[in-house]
Formats: C-alpha cells, structure tokens, sequence
C-alpha cells in the first residue's frame, strides 16, 4: 500500500504542482495571462464586498494575489507528495479561496455556454477539496491509532 499511496499522492500534486509551474513561467510585470481572466473577478468580489459590507474596499492588486496562488500550490502540492498535513491544508486553502473567484458560474444566466464551464470547473474543485479533507481526514485517524496502540508485554517463562 505504501507505493501505491505515494502513486495517488504523485498524480495528484501534479494537477497543482504542473499547473504553479506554469503560472510562473508566465509570471511577469501584471501577472502574466491569468490576471487578464483574474482582474474583472476581483473587481466583481470587491464591488460585492464593498455592497454587503457597507464599506469602501480599495482595489485589490492582482499581482500579489497571483504570486500566492503560485505559492500555495506548488508548495502545497509539494509537501503533499510526500504526505504533508500542511500541505494539504495549503492545497484546500488555495481552493476554499480561489475557486469561488476564479469559476465565478454565479455571475452568469444558465443559457450562456460559459456558465457551464465555470459550473464543471467549481464542482471538480469541489471534488478535489473533498479529496484533501478525506486525505486529512485519514492522515488524523492513522497517527491515532498509532497513539492508542500498547506495546506487548514480555511472556515470562
């Protein structure tokens, strides 16, 4: 079970790991490619924000929050090969805070082709944060059984 385990953990990361490599090969002055799709999203939370709050929100920079995207990915993910709680929860951290933003599906009228690739994409996302919590999850019930396991006493003669 061991290679097997470390095989999923692999393929996993990789959709992470792959796709911050990307990211920052494109990373330059604005961002790169990303900030063109992530700039009007984060004007649309800010104007949200700003609306339920009650409060003036000042713009948000895109260009830290693509490097943390960058950040919590790759690190995440490649902590959480070699079977890292914390990567894990650097991983689910990185979907509980961008996938709302990025596969925005509620902006948009069903009857337009684009809201069900943001719906597709949300709910894969959605599945790979029930995959970190299971990994969590089964990472906790482990180091406890561990824990609550005696050691076997000596049989005197």
């Amino acid at each position: 079970m061991g290679f097997s385990s470390f095989l999923g953990r692999v393929l996993f990361a990789s959709l992470f790991i792959l796709s911050a490599w990307q990211m920052f090969n494109e990373f330059d002055d604005i961002g790169g490619p990303i900030a063109k799709d992530l700039i009007p999203k984060l004007t649309v939370v800010r104007r949200n924000l700003s609306s339920k709050l009650g409060v003036a929100i000042p713009d948000i920079n895109v260009r830290p929050a693509i490097a943390s995207i960058i950040f919590l990915k790759g690190v995440g993910g490649i902590l959480f090969v070699f079977g890292s709680r914390f990567g894990s929860y650097l991983l689910l951290l990185y979907l509980g805070l961008f996938t709302p933003i990025l596969y925005d599906f509620y902006n948009y009228k069903p009857n337009n082709p684009e809201y069900y690739l943001l719906l597709n994409d949300f709910i894969q996302s959605t599945a790979l944060c029930g995959a970190l919590l299971f990994f969590i999850e089964m990472k906790y019930l482990i180091t406890r059984k561990q824990i609550r396991r005696k050691t076997p006493k000596a049989k005197t003669v």
